[in-house]
């Protein structure tokens, strides 16, 4: 059974890779024989990140920096991928614009009727088109070589409406509360339908296209917000760093063979309640 997570030798592209969740997604990838390959902005030095936590985890990891919004820079990538390792197996759409509205208190401007179209505009590349050139240049290398998996991260809020009360702040105007972007949700959704098409595009060619819908994490939120939101989870609890690590290995090894066009969610029960 151990066979079903065996990832030896197979070569893992993830965008958004030096981020909060990047690391994560890739450290069990490794761990678990795959080699990852963090593919971030040149800012996020996805270079350096990859070498400290192959350093960490005493496993290969790879970075390489890119901007997934710009088709010649993904040719580029997938051109270095084959050049070094000669194949690609999974790609994990992770790259987003998450704007943390509990720790920096967004106000006026990101509420739905001054919503800035430049900002809407920004956001919608990272994660929609950023995704789809993805899938377009890297995911068609997988259909001519007759397999490969492809996993879309999308979130919660993907499924449900933000629940703007998590954000509110007491003694600002109403026009004033901070409040979760919509692109945020927009894009999140968008990447469920993608999976879903692709899901039924690609299924004779041997790719599978599946998608995960987290929850909240714990990052240093303020206690109130925690609170606030825990209330909501039938679990009483927001997620650990590491929690989507075992979701993310099924969906990516044969353990998951028989199944694509699924939205994962994994939310503590929030989207039940």
């Amino acid at each position: 059974m151990k066979n079903l997570f065996d990832l030896t030798g197979r070569v893992a592209i993830i965008t958004g890779g030096a981020g909060f969740l990047g690391p994560k997604h890739a450290e069990v990838i490794a761990n678990y024989g795959g080699i990852p390959i963090l593919v971030d902005l040149p800012r996020q030095e996805p270079e350096a990140k990859a070498k400290s936590l192959s350093e960490t985890i005493s496993k290969t990891v790879s970075g390489y920096s890119a901007d997934v919004t710009q088709p010649d820079q993904m040719q580029g990538l997938l051109d270095w991928v084959l050049q070094k390792y000669g194949r690609i197996d999974i790609l994990i759409n992770n790259a987003a614009n998450n704007p943390k509205v509990e720790a920096t208190g967004l106000t006026g401007w990101a509420r739905f009727e001054n919503f800035p179209i430049s900002i809407w505009d920004e956001d919608l590349n990272v994660v929609l088109k950023g995704s789809f050139l993805c899938c377009q240049i890297i995911g068609s290398e997988m259909a001519r070589r007759k397999s490969g998996v492809i996993l879309n991260v999308a979130s919660d809020l993907a499924i449900i409406g933000p629940d703007q009360r998590l954000y509110r702040q007491e003694g600002l105007a109403d026009n004033q509360q901070p409040v979760k972007p919509v692109t945020y949700s927009v894009a999140k959704s968008g990447l469920i339908g993608l999976t879903r098409y692709l899901s039924t595009y690609w299924a004779a060619s041997g790719v599978r296209v599946n998608a995960i819908s987290p929850g909240g994490v714990y990052n240093n939120q303020p206690e109130e917000f925690v609170q606030r939101l825990t209330q909501l989870i039938p679990m009483g609890r927001m997620a650990d760093l590491d929690e989507w690590q075992g979701s993310v290995l099924f969906l990516v090894s044969d353990a998951s063979s028989y199944i694509t066009g699924i939205n994962l969610v994994i939310d503590g029960g929030r989207s039940v309640w």
